[in-house]
């Protein structure tokens, strides 16, 4: 067994490599690997190999159960160097640095093997760990340990990876193959619905790593088969103006997208905006959410059709709970997951009391998130409310959702849904 030190080189054979990354685990620390030309840059989004996307066109390079194997026979004449590369997930803090065993070992049956270990990387979030290159006809190895503070969205785009443009290589569904697509789900439960294959393949990575920790809750609180629907409700009122223009509510929506891939029977998020009235938004899907977010963002002006000023900028909860509860269908009962995200008010008490207690009786569980410091009201007050079938109504309260990690973030959102699944079935507000 031969150590290659940074920068350190040898050849090697062209028999089959694998290659294997101590210390990378999806989630955790994931693995890459580039397929580059010339110019270290990728042909298209589809010469970079991850759980997402586990072969190369040609397949010179797959990724399986965590180890890379090369077929350098196969690798096209195009490509000058295939690069193994780490990154952090975002919710993992610290760099690259401080993960235990962080190395590669590359070997060839019969032939060689190699150790090649991550050195001097500091604050490095993601690092190009190991080179096999071409030079002269033949092919060598090279410890590269060099990376990025950025990140994922810097080793990509250094590589040329497209982080948020729809891959070129990827063909827009037409409208009826999308209807007819069906979600699948893989062995960790993460569910994967029609429209994002239209993604890059940075942004399907983020939102399967989403997925996954949505998956996870469900998983871990007995709730992973729960698919039915999933509805957002935005406060777009006045005192919400400075988490709108610093991008907050943009942020909070595109983290939803998951919880509906997960939970929605086609993967789409209804969406509402509320103030004095409401409006009922086109729904957020996968393949569109950046265009939405951009459309339908804003408290005032019209936009999309939609005119913000019309509802108004004080907050009245009632019409939009009523409104709820009126699409809300006894006969089909089908689990319904309210996401409504408000920052104050609710001072009718007697009315939403009333209408929480109505409400029990259908198939909807409404998980509030208060955002900021303000009064909450009646919604402080909802795990003890009385008078209910079942208890269909949890909260808490952020004084910023940024703040959160996505781990944090889906364990609040998802602490009490599964609990009333359970006690709506039993109750048989569920079948």
């Amino acid at each position: 067994m031969t150590s290659l030190t940074r920068g350190a080189n040898s050849p090697i054979d062209t028999a089959t490599t694998t290659v294997e990354v101590t210390g990378a685990r999806q989630g955790t620390v994931d693995l890459f690997v580039f397929q580059l030309g010339t110019d270290l840059k990728v042909r298209t989004d589809a010469d970079l190999v991850f759980f997402n996307n586990p072969s190369t066109p040609e397949g010179a390079v797959t990724l399986v159960d965590g180890r890379v194997t090369m077929n350098l026979d196969v690798v096209p004449a195009a490509i000058d160097t295939l690069a193994v590369a780490v990154a952090l997930d975002e919710n993992v803090p610290g760099s690259l640095a401080q993960v235990p065993g962080l190395a590669v070992r590359v070997t060839q049956v019969g032939v060689a093997s190699f150790d090649v270990p991550a050195e001097g990387l500091t604050t490095e979030r993601s690092a190009v760990l190991l080179e096999v290159y071409r030079r002269n006809g033949t092919w060598k190895v090279r410890n590269r340990s060099a990376g990025w503070s950025g990140g994922l969205d810097a080793l990509v785009t250094e590589h040329g990876v497209s982080v948020d443009a729809t891959p070129a290589h990827t063909p827009e569904p037409t409208q009826a193959a999308a209807a007819d697509a069906s979600a699948t789900v893989d062995g960790d439960g993460v569910r994967t619905v029609p429209g994002e294959a239209t993604l890059s393949l940075v942004k399907r990575e983020k939102l399967t790593l989403e997925k996954r920790q949505v998956a996870k809750v469900l998983l871990r609180k007995g709730a992973a088969d729960a698919v039915g629907r999933v509805v957002l409700v935005m406060d777009n009122t006045g005192s919400m103006s400075k988490r709108y223009r610093s991008g907050e509510v943009t942020r909070i929506i595109e983290r939803m997208v998951p919880v509906a891939t997960q939970l929605d029977s086609d993967g789409n998020l209804e969406a509402y905006a509320y103030a004095e009235q409401f409006v009922k938004l086109p729904d957020v899907t996968v393949a569109d959410a950046d265009t939405w977010v951009n459309t339908y963002v804003h408290l005032h002006g019209r936009h999309g059709g939609i005119d913000f000023d019309a509802i108004g900028g004080t907050n009245n909860e009632i019409p939009i709970m009523e409104e709820i509860i009126g699409t809300l269908d006894k006969t089909a009962a089908v689990p319904t997951l309210v996401l409504f995200f408000t920052d104050g008010g609710f001072n009718a008490r007697a009315q939403i009391t009333a209408l929480m207690r109505i409400a029990s009786a259908f198939p909807a569980f409404w998980q509030f998130i208060g955002i900021g410091k303000s009064s909450f009201g009646v919604l402080e007050k909802l795990d003890t409310l009385t008078g209910r079938l079942v208890d269909n109504a949890g909260f808490f309260a952020v004084e910023n959702v940024d703040k959160l990690t996505d781990t944090a973030l889906y364990e609040l959102l998802l602490s009490e849904y599964p609990d009333w699944l359970r006690a709506a079935r039993q109750a048989r507000v569920l079948s």
